[in-house]
């Protein structure tokens, strides 16, 4: 494909472009030049839609001016496959593109930064060198932030950030989902000091042709009598602890169903700053059992019979066990779950989820397909069964597992390759990986992040349409976090909407609120 005369009214820096064999799309040359007149921008795209050409966009006009440029991505795969990416596009000397990681001896990496005009590096990396005076970036242009809805709190982005904004460097932030909360995408956007948001939903009209489809298919399942009673057999533990922190005047809620998961987690916050030492070990001694026997029971139900059984036998097997837990290991109920669980693994039971992922599995042969699994005990379960079913499958999970990163990219590769069919990955999978695009991806739960729920479904429709499928448990958590993640992903649209029309207004001045 010849190269589009309509690229070269990017000016100087389209001689520094490769665009052999790129399609011209008006959007993404529109946000390029909206950020050469708006400066500071946000960009938010959705997965598949070309985020990276926006950044090389940037990095051009930056060294076409004489000045250096840097982007910026989360993990070492990334930043090495940003790195790949820029060799192809960037018309520069290739000793003059320089990745800069953890790896890099400090030595090496101050010799690098010093010669190298463009950086592709890891935030904690460029961070760490700048604190200790190893690196300036005084001779810089522009610094790309990829995936930066990381840019909150502590995290090495809002540090560069602060940096390039004293020195007035320009600042542009890709991300496919900033968030559906006003406080962090306030915080997003006063972190990067941002000025102008160029945001695109996959309904736009100026993207939709571009948008692959992705079909969505909810997959409802009966949860069977087996894990009902399990579930059941734990029921009065949790009434039992609820029960006892209502009569503390520390809960209001008479069901555990109605309990949004933060509520808990503050209240061991609440807990932990009672004065009075006996009131407060009474409470904590209620809310651990609380939190120990709601993970075993959202287990169960949600997950399956192998995970919950692997999560009970790790609380059996501690050398030191709180007063709580030797409460909650001990009573009846427990003992019950326990026992009714082992029973059901010894007879080839498990969730029907795990029945209806093979099941539709079945038609996808040949295929490559991702699953995604909330937790590692879930994700090895499904391999297993996977395995056992002649469906050709591999783990892909964190190192927390003693998974080393080189062997993380060896199954990617393998995937990549074709040497298996079926990817069942952790969290790690939604971002940060450069993980082919799939034909289908299926979540063995549904969950209640927007963030997350827009980085898995990325992972399918990029260069055609997709199949994407939500395993839900009827009568459990499933459900209400079917409905909390699609609130949520409308939610955040009308909130992006609504802080660009305040950034635009030029009101309120940065750090105050957006909202």
């Amino acid at each position: 494909m010849p190269t589009d005369e309509r690229w070269k009214k990017l000016g100087d820096s389209f001689s520094l472009i490769n665009f052999e064999g790129v399609e011209f799309r008006e959007y993404q040359f529109n946000i390029i030049k909206s950020i050469e007149k708006n400066g500071n921008t946000l960009v938010v795209l959705p997965t598949g839609l070309g985020k990276t050409l926006i950044g090389v966009g940037v990095i051009a006009r930056a060294l076409a001016s004489g000045k250096k440029a840097m982007i910026l991505a989360p993990t070492k795969p990334l930043s090495e496959q940003h790195y790949n990416v820029l060799r192809r596009f960037i018309n520069i000397p290739g000793d003059q593109i320089a990745l800069v990681t953890g790896t890099t001896p400090k030595g090496k990496r101050s010799e690098i930064e010093k010669i190298a005009r463009l950086i592709i590096a890891t935030p904690q990396t460029v961070s760490n060198d700048l604190k200790n005076g190893l690196f300036s970036i005084e001779d810089f242009n522009a610094v790309v932030f990829d995936e930066c809805h990381r840019a909150v709190g502590k995290y090495a982005y809002t540090y560069i950030a602060n940096e390039c904004s004293v020195r007035d460097i320009l600042i542009v932030g890709l991300t496919a989902s900033p968030g559906a909360k006003k406080e962090k995408i306030n915080d997003l956007v006063n972190g990067l000091n941002i000025s102008h948001i160029e945001a695109r939903a996959s309904t736009d009209s100026d993207v939709i042709r571009y948008v692959m489809k992705k079909n969505i298919h909810i997959v409802n399942v009966d949860i069977g009598d087996r894990i009902r009673e399990i579930a059941g057999s734990l029921k009065p533990e949790l009434d039992s602890s609820l029960a006892t922190l209502n009569s503390m005047g520390l809960l209001r809620f008479k069901s555990l169903d109605y309990i949004p998961k933060g509520r808990l987690i503050d209240l061991g916050n609440q807990i932990g700053k009672i004065q009075a030492a006996n009131y407060r070990m009474g409470a904590m001694v209620a809310y651990s059992k609380l939190i120990n026997t709601v993970h075993a029971y959202d287990l169960v139900l949600t997950e399956g019979i192998a995970p919950f059984s692997s999560y009970i036998e790790s609380l059996y097997s501690r050398e030191k066990k709180s007063r709580s837990l030797e409460s909650l290991l001990r009573s009846r109920g427990m003992i019950s779950a326990r026992e009714h669980a082992l029973e059901a693994i010894k007879n080839g039971e498990e969730h029907p989820k795990v029945f209806a992922v093979l099941d539709l599995l079945k038609g996808y042969h040949g295929k490559r397909v991702m699953v995604f699994a909330q937790y590692r005990s879930t994700v090895k379960m499904l391999v297993e069964y996977m395995t056992n079913n002649g469906i050709r499958a591999k783990a892909f999970i964190g190192k927390k597992d003693g998974v080393t990163q080189e062997h993380q990219k060896r199954t990617v590769q393998e995937f990549r390759d074709g040497m298996f069919d079926v990817l069942v990955a952790s969290s790690i999978g939604e971002e940060g990986i450069d993980i082919p695009g799939v034909d289908v991806v299926v979540f063995y739960e549904p969950i209640p992040n927007e963030i997350r729920n827009i980085q898995r479904r990325g992972r399918t429709g990029r260069m055609d349409s997709g199949d994407i499928y939500i395993i839900v448990a009827n009568g459990t958590k499933d459900q209400i976090y079917l409905r909390i993640s699609e609130q949520r992903e409308m939610k955040m649209i009308n909130l992006i909407k609504a802080v660009n029309a305040r950034l635009e207004s030029r009101l309120p001045s940065r750090g105050q609120s957006m909202l």
